[in-house]
């Protein structure tokens, strides 16, 4: 069953062919949002232990990303393209991070919304890298990521389902994918996930 909503504005071409002229950049930057993804989702583990009836869920998808953290890195490997030194701001995510409101109960229910959000437009980014690339085992990989972000951009909202009720949940994943959309129009382009 699909929890999740679409995201409102498709990412542009400008933006595949960003990441087809500098793809070695986007690699990095795919690594990062892998590590950072699962170190969110442990922050979760960490915020709320009290949320008990998704604890196990939310280990199982920290795990989950730091295993595509490793085939990234594997992937890197055999391109002989490194690690970043360190992992760069990212503009897109402190944006969205910024929606989340304040108050214990709205900001636990944002940021589960906001972990969906992102794992959506990793889902339809990692499908136009997927459908751009010519390298078959590079497609297949992306091919496969997609359907794991889309997972989990369900998931996160199923996460919130457990404590709020659906009018409010979906309801404000409509305001948020709105929100989205106008911060994706507004960062500069370049060659990363977000």
């Amino acid at each position: 069953m699909k929890l999740s909503i679409d995201v409102k504005v498709a990412s542009s071409q400008e933006w595949i062919d960003a990441v087809m002229a500098d793809f070695p950049s986007f690699l990095r930057d795919h690594a990062d949002c892998e590590r950072k993804a699962s170190g969110m989702a442990m922050s979760f583990v960490a915020k709320y232990p009290d949320r008990i009836e998704i604890l196990p869920d939310l280990i199982d998808t920290a795990i989950e990303e730091l295993e595509h953290f490793k085939m990234v890195h594997d992937v890197m490997q055999s391109k002989g393209v490194t690690l970043n030194h360190e992992i760069e701001k990212d503009i897109y995510v402190n944006k969205l991070m910024k929606l989340a409101r304040s108050g214990r109960k709205e900001r636990f229910l944002d940021k589960l919304l906001l972990a969906s959000v992102l794992e959506c437009r990793g889902a339809e980014r990692f499908r136009l890298v997927s459908e751009a690339l010519e390298d078959p085992e590079l497609k297949r990989f992306y091919k496969n990521l997609w359907a794991s972000e889309a997972k989990h951009g369900h998931i996160f909202v199923g996460f919130a389902l457990n404590y709020f009720e659906d009018n409010e949940v979906y309801d404000r994943l409509e305001e948020l994918m709105t929100a989205e959309a106008q911060i994706l129009q507004e960062i500069p382009v370049r060659a990363a996930l977000h």
